[in-house]
């Protein structure tokens, strides 16, 4: 690996070759939203010995008044050109890690604990690849640029003539594209205005990092195209809503072996593979809160949209939570079904890994895969096969949480309690609200 310093001096001279006025210091806030400081090209080089210092007070879960000097040191290696931006205004932008006030990495900090459970994996020979599949909605908006509650087409899942957003998709994988993402396939999804757009395999902590960017690159250009790109699970009653299906790997570091793949195993898995997905099952319910970190998300984990409701695993039966597409030998993954895009990567690739690594240190073997429709069995059916529902609500989802020791070690006690807290504050305040559901079917008749 490159010195630290001579990276340094790689990037400021990139910059200068490139004729970047701005460099954009990004990070993400506990709940996934992308959060940045801007600093012309003249301050890189201090920006990247030194950091850029910032109020962590400011940033939701990161600090008290107290302890809110905070430091962004960039990460030479996530050196980016943003390609829309020219001459005056030409930006890079670089992903950062979080110090603290004592100089000391910031245990608030998302990345940080995806960086230490990857390292984790790595210190036993693993590299963790994920490769998400992104699902959004382009929504109308108004006069201000407000979205609006009425998607931006109706096309249906690979649509083409109806498909108003094919051109946004063209555009954003254009632009990732430019910056050197490996974009596998975007396609029209099944809902009206709803979009897919698909990552190539990447370590962990790269495809989160790709995550942040995308997200900030799709809202900017459905924003010029007069759109509003939302990442809200389900905006729509009665179609299928957005989800963030991930695959995974456990990869040799010279990426030469898959770990998943056994040609003598049964359906082709090793043990590992096995085990991992057994761990990934028998913590679905304490690390679904993070998986699914929305109110909203439970409006889409429901029977008939394809979402996940039922713990089970199967090698072709998408009503499951994980399955395990065809590919094998190097191709080998397990598909988790679960995530949603409104949740922060980090935390989410975090506790995959860490299920999974558990899994495979307490030999976990999973059940038989079920390969028939679970929405269509009865519960005497799911019973008689142990196959038992994700928890229903985020309420549910945090009181399983609460009492997961696998989800405490893995994220770390800072993020860990403050999650808990502001997500206990959201389902407080959602569950007290009176819906117009209530007032139109409960008003007239009570």
């Amino acid at each position: 690996m490159m010195p630290a310093a001579e990276e340094q001096e790689k990037v400021v001279r990139k910059a200068r070759e490139l004729g970047i006025k701005f460099v954009q210091m990004q990070f993400m806030d506990i709940l996934g939203t992308v959060k940045n400081v801007t600093v012309p090209v003249e301050r890189l080089e201090r920006a990247l010995s030194e950091g850029v210092f910032f109020d962590g007070s400011s940033v939701l879960g990161y600090a008290t008044v107290e302890e809110s000097d905070m430091r962004l040191m960039p990460d030479p290696r996530t050196f980016t050109v943003l390609p829309w931006t020219q001459r005056n205004l030409r930006t890079a932008c670089m992903v950062c890690d979080v110090y603290d006030h004592r100089n000391n990495r910031f245990e608030g900090d998302p990345r940080y604990a995806l960086q230490r459970m990857c390292e984790k994996a790595r210190k036993k020979g693993y590299v963790f690849n994920t490769a998400p599949e992104y699902e959004f909605f382009l929504l109308q908006t108004d006069e201000r640029g407000r979205p609006l509650p009425q998607p931006s087409d109706f096309g249906g899942y690979f649509d083409l003539m109806r498909d108003r957003g094919d051109e946004v998709r063209k555009e954003i994988v254009g632009y990732l594209t430019e910056m050197g993402f490996e974009v596998e396939a975007s396609h029209h999804e099944v809902s009206p205005g709803q979009h897919e757009i698909d990552l190539r395999y990447a370590e962990a902590l790269t495809s989160a990092d790709r995550v942040m960017m995308m997200k900030y690159t799709t809202k900017l250009v459905a924003q010029r195209h007069g759109l509003f790109a939302s990442f809200m699970p389900k905006p729509f009653y009665g179609v299928n809503g957005s989800g963030m299906h991930t695959h995974m790997s456990l990869m040799s570091p010279d990426g030469t072996k898959n770990f998943f793949y056994d040609p003598e195993g049964k359906y082709q898995l090793s043990e590992l593979a096995l085990c991992f997905i057994g761990g990934l099952l028998k913590y679905a319910k304490e690390m679904c809160a993070i998986l699914a970190s929305s109110v909203n998300s439970y409006k889409r984990l429901v029977p008939g949209y394809e979402a996940p409701v039922y713990i089970s695993w199967a090698n072709r039966n998408r009503s499951a939570y994980i399955r395990v597409p065809s590919g094998r030998e190097l191709r080998t993954r397990i598909e988790l079904r679960s995530p949603d895009p409104a949740g922060n990567p980090y935390l989410q690739f975090c506790v995959m890994l860490a299920a999974g690594l558990k899994g495979i240190e307490e030999k976990a073997y999973p059940p038989e895969p079920v390969e028939r429709n679970i929405f269509r069995m009865t519960p005497e059916e799911r019973r008689e096969l142990q196959i038992e529902p994700l928890p229903s609500s985020l309420g549910e989802a945090l009181e399983y949480m609460e009492k997961s020791k696998l989800v405490r070690e893995a994220i770390g006690d800072h993020l860990f309690e403050h999650f808990l807290y502001i997500k206990g504050q959201e389902w407080e305040n959602y569950r007290s609200q009176v819906t117009d559901w209530e007032l139109q079917n409960l008003l007239p008749i009570l």
